[in-house]
């Protein structure tokens, strides 16, 4: 097997039904197209497993141990190839990596998102219960909900759920759904059940995917949130972390679910996973 190529096998004893082997590059400084060659072990494997219509796959970071290439490059190149991947087909697809190092998160944005946080996260346990209920901060959903005189009028004045709003979203921002629910790392499989049933409730990582994917603003990813039955929260990390990139105009999933990852916190999305 050459460098950069990719054979198939069986798994034998192993739990999984094959084992796909590909010859990863030595780093000699980037000057010999290892580049190239690291993204071909990536694409070819790939290739292989859509042939065999293998539904997941696991990769290590190739070439990022003995081989030598820098871990940070490396990922980049494999979050690449397997994001222009995913544009195109369904698969779960888990990065494994082995230590921090490997997400070479910038000093910078690392100095950013952490003065952020320490701005802006609140422990659960030092809100106050009327800090849940910004007014300027609710929709009319939301405040005719808390101050109906009567279940009546509750009902006769429901918004749009999840999946209409999102829908509508979709259209709005001229998106097919496949780029939606592609862009927003989530399964065509959960995306058709989004779409057939308008009273489908989603995870919160599921409805923060769609806000990143679709670039909405801070009071477009409240309203999408609400109609979910959730709320933005300065008691989560993940929210104020998403808030952040939101608030940078910062929309790529993948660059998000780096730095969730590197602060111990869940992914959005769900066809490709860091672990």
């Amino acid at each position: 097997c050459e460098v950069g190529q990719a054979k198939i096998t069986k798994a034998y004893n192993l739990n999984a039904k094959y084992v796909i082997h590909t010859v990863g590059p030595v780093w000699h400084g980037g000057n010999r197209n290892e580049e190239e060659l690291l993204a071909d072990c990536y694409r070819n494997s790939l290739a292989i497993a859509k042939e065999y219509n293998i539904k997941s796959i696991a990769f290590p970071i190739i070439s990022s141990g003995t081989s030598g290439y820098p871990k940070d490059r490396a990922l980049e190149t494999a979050i690449s190839v397997i994001g222009d991947f995913l544009i195109e087909n369904d698969m779960d697809i888990f990065l494994v990596v082995y230590d921090k190092e490997t997400f070479g998160i910038s000093e910078k944005l690392s100095s950013s998102i952490k003065h952020y946080i320490d701005e802006n996260y609140i422990e659960e346990n030092d809100l106050k219960s009327d800090s849940f209920y910004n007014l300027e901060e609710m929709s009319v959903y939301e405040l005719q909900r808390r101050y109906a005189s009567s279940l009546d009028d509750v009902l006769a004045h429901l918004d749009e759920t999840f999946s209409e709003t999102l829908l509508s979203l979709i259209d709005k921002r001229k998106m097919t759904d496949v780029e939606a629910y592609k862009t927003a790392n989530v399964s065509g499989k959960l995306f058709s059940k989004i779409r057939s049933n308008k009273d489908y409730h989603p995870s919160k990582s599921t409805a923060l995917a769609f806000a990143i994917a679709l670039n909405l603003n801070l009071d477009e990813t409240r309203d999408l949130l609400l109609r979910a039955g959730f709320a933005l929260s300065n008691s989560s990390k993940v929210d104020v972390i998403v808030r952040y990139f939101i608030e940078k105009r910062n929309y790529d999933i993948f660059n998000v679910n780096i730095v969730l990852f590197d602060r111990n916190q869940k992914q959005l999305g769900g066809r490709m996973y860091a672990e």
